[in-house]
């Protein structure tokens, strides 16, 4: 079970940062496409198999967020990208903010694969 649990959220996060690279791109084309419903829907879909299958994982490995730090940081670290990440496709009111919040997101990404390859949540103290 472990490991379709693993291969599941590994395939669902490949497929939501692809997504958001994508997306990401048609913005700072100022191309429409990545404002289009379906696109929109697919990320969401992608994001809910990529919530459930952590969430699944948590209980199986017997590691929850807030018992064990590299957890915990890294569930804030995804807070911060989708906060983030909203304001870089939706939200941002004009084309610095939407960059800086890009620049934000894709850091967060970057921080919460090294965490969940890691179990290690302070990467600037090794």
């Amino acid at each position: 079970m472990y490991l379709l649990l693993k291969y599941i959220h590994l395939i669902a996060v490949a497929s939501s940062i692809s997504l958001f690279t994508t997306r990401a791109i048609w913005m700072l084309m100022e191309s429409e496409l990545h404002q289009r419903q379906w696109i929109r829907k697919l990320s969401q879909s992608i994001d809910t198999i990529l919530l459930l299958s952590a969430i699944s994982l948590t209980f199986v490995i017997k590691q929850y967020p807030l018992q064990n730090d590299w957890l915990t940081v890294k569930v804030t670290a995804l807070l911060v990208y989708i906060l983030f990440g909203t304001i870089a496709l939706n939200r941002g009111k004009n084309r610095l903010a939407r960059r800086c919040a890009l620049l934000i997101a894709f850091l967060s990404v970057a921080y919460i694969i090294w965490v969940a390859r890691n179990h290690y949540p302070w990467p600037w103290l090794l």
